[in-house]
């Protein structure tokens, strides 16, 4: 897994440097920019995974940067620390309230740095994984909401109640848009195999799914496959 891609800025080629030779010593891929303009253009291009970026650039400025690219929504994610000169208050709060994540004063610790760029990442990488798995948990399909972790059904934001296995039917069908079940799969997989009853089970639950989901004049959701079973319907 390649380590993530870290954008330097600041018109000092010393301080570049230094804080290029201690993010590559721990693996980093690190791309620079000298002014604000080159530094939005590379941002743009290379969708770095952090920003240090300086306040005080020729041209635009690091407050600037930030601010257009909080405006972006390929970019307002991107987590950014903002280097600042020693008594520049104003600019601190500022940046902080322009959408930085951090900042640090002039002169720093190189060590300090790499630490909460460290930091910096882990979050973020936290709060993507919390996300994804958040999607994970939630089927979408027109005005219908399926939370699987809650066990809820949503109709165009309105609760709708389930019992346990219209769930599990639901939430089955819902996964798999496209793909036919025939009854008696169903009938195994939501009611098992011991369960002593006949196809029809399956045939009385998904009617009364369509009549929670499926208002007369409403989407259609569950598509019957004559002579085979049932399949969701696919998303266009």
């Amino acid at each position: 897994m390649s380590k993530p891609k870290i954008l330097v800025v600041d018109d000092e080629q010393y301080i570049v440097e230094l804080i290029r030779f201690n993010l590559e010593k721990e693996g980093y891929t690190v791309i620079t920019a000298g002014d604000g303009k080159i530094a939005l253009e590379q941002t743009f291009r290379e969708k770095p995974d952090l920003i240090v970026l300086d306040i005080m650039l020729p041209g635009v400025d690091g407050l600037e940067v930030c601010r257009t690219l909080q405006r972006d929504k390929e970019t307002q994610l991107i987590p950014i620390i903002m280097l600042t000169a020693k008594g520049e208050e104003i600019d601190k709060v500022l940046g902080l309230e322009l959408g930085a994540d951090d900042y640090m004063t002039k002169p720093f610790s190189p060590r300090e740095l790499v630490a909460r760029i460290k930091a910096r990442l882990r979050r973020n990488f936290k709060a993507q994984q919390s996300d994804n798995q958040e999607k994970e948990n939630i089927l979408a399909i027109g005005g219908l909401k399926i939370d699987i972790e809650k066990f809820s059904v949503y109709l165009n934001g309105q609760k709708v109640d389930f019992t346990p296995k219209e769930f599990e039917l639901l939430k089955l069908l819902a996964s798999n848009p496209g793909k036919v079940f025939t009854r008696e799969y169903l009938l195994e997989k939501i009611w098992g195999y011991d369960f002593a009853g006949d196809t029809r089970t399956v045939d009385v639950h998904i009617r009364h799914i369509r009549k929670k989901i499926e208002p007369e004049q409403g989407e259609k959701f569950v598509e019957t496959v004559r002579g085979v079973g049932y399949k969701f319907r696919e998303m266009a």
